[in-house]
């Protein structure tokens, strides 16, 4: 049973030559038969190896090292269910929105990309208060 779906931007910056990038993956987080948790991330609709392991870390373009990943980001996708949430019945001819089928890809790295060296976001420090 799926318990959850997610999209998460995982950022990678390379430990040899300082190539900073980042990539999103969609996440089911899921619970089997014998209760256990299972995770499984896909990039471009293609299931992949979880980003924050060397097996699953991409290579990086300019020297080809990899160095797992780390989450900057994340958008939980609510799970189907909720009758309270606005929906629209799919009208049964199957007619309705039609360009869906035809709309290009969303690719995991078609986004910005952070700039060299971005950290996520660190809570604002409060100003210091001087007498004068």
């Amino acid at each position: 049973m799926i318990t959850e779906l997610a999209v998460e931007r995982v950022e990678f910056t390379c430990g040899s030559c300082w190539h900073s990038w980042s990539v999103d993956h969609d996440v089911q987080r899921y619970r089997d038969a014998l209760d256990a948790e299972w995770e499984v991330f896909y990039r471009d609709n293609t299931a992949v190896p979880s980003p924050y392991t060397p097996q699953g870390a991409p290579p990086c373009e300019h020297c080809g090292r990899r160095w797992v990943g780390r989450l900057v980001a994340r958008r939980p996708v609510p799970l189907p269910g909720d009758t309270e949430v606005p929906r629209s019945r799919v009208p049964a001819e199957g007619g309705h929105r039609r360009e869906r089928h035809t709309a290009p890809m969303l690719h995991a790295a078609g986004h910005p990309q952070p700039p060299s060296g971005a950290r996520a976001a660190q809570p604002p420090t409060k100003p210091s208060h001087r007498s004068t």
